[in-house]
């Protein structure tokens, strides 16, 4: 029982990190499009690679934290 309330904590945290982490992606990205609208098309894509990697992370955890928990 403890295992399924510790897979949840964690799923829990990898989820609110990674939204932060997307959260101040945008927003840098945003920034850096208003500063150089001619440069929009490149900062985009490198924010969509930037996006996949940073949600890869959560996935992983969850992944994880589930073979964990069947030990």
């Amino acid at each position: 029982m403890a295992g399924f309330i510790i897979a949840g904590i964690v799923a829990c945290i990898a989820a609110i990190c990674a939204a932060f982490c997307n959260m101040m992606m945008i927003s840098k990205t945003l920034d850096s499009i208003a500063r150089q609208p001619e440069a929009a098309p490149v900062l985009r894509t490198v924010m969509f690679v930037g996006m996949a990697a940073i949600e890869a992370v959560p996935i992983i955890t969850i992944v994880i934290s589930f073979i964990l928990m069947n030990k």
